[in-house]
């Protein structure tokens, strides 16, 4: 990125993470003017990170590390801020992995899951527009052929983007859309296949052997396909997004995550706690609904806006 859509981006980011950073910094405010660390200062402190969605594990985490640092000594509310910020970085830094596209594979071939309503359309599309202004050749493939809004979704994307969607009627085999789309990729010698799927987890089971046949069916034109599969998950879930990881470890290899729509939430420490409990690479965080709202993950930028401190230091 250049410097001013580096700035740009780090605004947005700033902005997106405004609902759980006030929500952060007002509470620690309010509890460090400026005070001794002891433990009633540290306890209050824990509480406000589990309604932030931290998590308690991660909270208590947080917690000892600053009781190690600072217990008994004078401590304003920036201090603490600053302090939270460094630990958070620490889990945030081995999962900030920004999704690498091999060059060798003809195409990359990404599988998309999530649950329905997580932005897995949108953030295909974003990626899409992304690569694209990058060079690259892409083609979408509409594997979610229940839902008729998904695919012409998709479709509206591809013409803003000038990549191939492929797509069939309503209802239509996801594998055979998949095929498809991996033959065309194939013969165009394009650089990336983006799959969306279907993520109606109240018939899990049906779910689950969908998106093993997509697998299968794309194994018999590319024997390590898909060379990525990506989890799309809702911030504005906050803990309930942990249920989800669960879920679609069960049924599919999840190699990374993109965070959507943490600019509608105040449970944006939901990442943290996923980043230290699961361990998966986070490689992109969405704040908005144009492509240039959609961006590699940074540990230090994502813990610094979460406690509301300047970005880009």
């Amino acid at each position: 990125m250049s410097e001013s859509e580096t700035s740009g981006w780090l605004a947005r980011l700033r902005q997106g993470l405004a609902r759980s950073s006030s929500k952060l910094a007002s509470g620690i405010g309010a509890l460090f003017g400026r005070r001794v660390l002891d433990e009633a200062a540290l306890e209050d402190l824990e509480d406000l990170l589990i309604t932030a969605d931290i998590g308690v594990n991660t909270s208590a985490r947080l917690v000892e590390a600053l009781r190690a640092q600072k217990l008994g000594r004078d401590i304003t509310a920036d201090e603490v801020r600053n302090a939270l910020a460094a630990e958070i970085e620490k889990i945030l830094e081995p999962v900030a992995k920004p999704l690498a596209f091999d060059p060798e594979k003809k195409p990359h071939v990404v599988l998309v899951v999530g649950v329905n309503g997580a932005g897995k359309t949108t953030t295909i599309g974003k990626i899409a527009k992304t690569l694209k202004d990058q060079g690259l050749g892409v083609v979408m493939a509409a594997g979610d052929t229940f839902r008729a809004a998904a695919v012409e979704q998709l479709q509206v994307w591809g013409k803003r983007t000038g990549c191939p969607v492929m797509a069939r009627e309503t209802g239509a085999d996801a594998a055979g859309v998949a095929f498809d789309a991996l033959k065309l990729a194939t013969a165009r010698k394009d650089d990336v296949l983006l799959i969306d799927t279907a993520g109606r987890l109240h018939n899990r089971k049906e779910l689950m052997q969908e998106l093993e046949k997509i697998s299968r069916v794309l194994k018999k034109l590319v024997p390590d396909a898909p060379h990525t599969t990506l989890l799309v998950l809702d911030a504005t879930t906050g803990q309930n997004a942990h249920q989800q990881v669960d879920i679609f470890k069960e049924m599919v290899h999840v190699d990374g995550l993109a965070m959507t729509k943490l600019d509608g939430t105040a449970k944006g420490g939901v990442v943290v706690s996923i980043a230290e409990k699961h361990g998966i690479p986070v490689h992109y965080a969405g704040v908005g609904e144009s492509a240039e709202d959609l961006r590699p993950f940074s540990a230090r930028d994502y813990a610094r806006g979460l406690m509301g401190l300047p970005l880009g230091e």
